[in-house]
């Protein structure tokens, strides 16, 4: 189901850098940063964020890809023992890379995707300047090319939706997938 709710529940949006509970690692000067955040000791892992600029560059959906990917590995979702949680992972990239590729083809461009993860969720979004409404194309249909994005966002993802700051331009569109059992 897609929503513009602009978080779900319970929200696991990315703390901005610099917000109470979050502590920034050293962030290489190529836009990339990590950051963990505090969460309630029932927890065994922190949850923790990791942002990617893509602003500028070129060559952004691989590029975001390979940035999950990595992410994955830290994460420990990769490599897969199992052929679900190999599915899992391979469902997460396929995510990145659709939010990030309608961020190309409809919103001037994605600025930046953050990843964050907890113990049972990893949250993927992509921020751009784009004042569209994402939504599955209606009816869909599955033998003709093109406009199946975010008809496969909502069939992988727990939940997705817009997040829009009023007076900013832009949005960000996010997704939640269940991290691996």
């Amino acid at each position: 189901m897609s929503t513009t709710r602009p978080c779900s529940p319970g929200d696991r949006s990315p703390e901005p850098a610099g917000a109470p509970g979050t502590s920034e690692e050293d962030a290489p000067s190529d836009g990339v940063s990590v950051a963990t955040a505090a969460v309630p000791s029932k927890a065994p892992r922190a949850r923790e964020v990791r942002r990617l600029r893509l602003d500028g560059e070129s060559g952004v959906v691989p590029l975001a890809r390979d940035f999950a990917r990595q992410a994955l590995y830290a994460w420990g979702w990769l490599p897969a023992a199992t052929a679900d949680q190999r599915a899992a992972a391979e469902d997460v990239l396929l995510v990145v890379s659709e939010l990030v590729t309608n961020a190309c083809l409809h919103a001037e461009g994605p600025e930046e995707m953050f990843l964050a993860r907890d113990n049972k969720v990893i949250r993927i979004e992509v921020a751009d300047r784009g004042t569209g409404q994402p939504a599955p194309r209606t009816p869909h249909r599955a033998g003709r090319p093109g406009g199946h994005g975010m008809f496969i966002v909502q069939r992988l993802c727990l939940d997705w939706g817009v997040v829009r700051i009023p007076g900013l331009t832009g949005k960000r569109v996010w997704a939640e997938l269940g991290a691996p059992a």
